[in-house]
């Protein structure tokens, strides 16, 4: 079992036991309307360096044993070969049974290789605001590429946190079947979870 924690835009704090690892911090005041990030975990793992992905002094480090397996797939974070915005990473991570991936700011589809190792994955977070990054059909393609059961959005703006220029997640769970919407920040990954889109609620917002 994994416990995933949404902090807001790309950023995730990822459990397993006693250990955590956080992806794709954000820098302080570079998100509006998300708070800063302060955490204390084993690790930190960045999808790429710009300054909304990769504020690895946010989080103090740690000693522990370390139970996740993690595998990177290098990807781009955009759709011309990272000509516009440079390259991307995606984090697959594999712990308690279960595999998840974290897709960072991808903007393209992966490809079939990459596709083949992101099959059957227990949870997927995934952007879904477009403008960095893909947009709700871009998003949705890949999703159904890769044959997820919980989907994660993120990196998309409401009305009390985002940039202006990306989209809200409505436009992604509008071509989605199951939607859940949570009450919390927080969700349990456990083998064999039902397919669903899961929208966590931002504790910050």
């Amino acid at each position: 079992m994994m416990k995933l924690k949404w902090l807001g835009h790309s950023c995730f704090r990822v459990e397993c036991g006693d250990f955590a690892l956080v992806l794709d911090p954000f820098e302080p005041g570079s998100v509006p309307g998300c708070k800063e990030i302060r955490e204390t975990a084993g690790g930190v793992l960045c999808s790429h360096q710009h300054h909304d992905h990769n504020y690895i002094a946010g989080v103090t480090l740690k000693e522990g044993e370390n139970p996740f397996h993690v595998e990177a797939l290098d990807s781009f974070h955009d759709d011309c070969q990272g000509a516009k915005r440079g390259p991307n990473r995606i984090h697959i991570l594999e712990a308690g049974g279960v595999r998840v991936a974290h897709f960072g700011d991808i903007g393209c589809m992966p490809s079939p290789a990459q596709l083949e190792r992101l099959q059957n994955l227990d949870a997927v977070m995934i952007p879904v605001g477009g403008f960095y990054t893909v947009g709700p059909q871009e998003a949705k393609a890949i999703v159904d590429a890769i044959h997820s059961r919980v989907v994660i959005p993120m990196h998309y703006r409401s009305e009390s946190f985002g940039f202006d220029v990306l989209g809200t997640v409505e436009d992604f769970l509008a071509l989605c079947g199951k939607v859940r919407r949570a009450e919390g920040d927080t969700l349990e990954i456990t083998p064999g979870m039902e397919p669903e889109v899961v929208v966590l609620a931002y504790a910050g917002s």
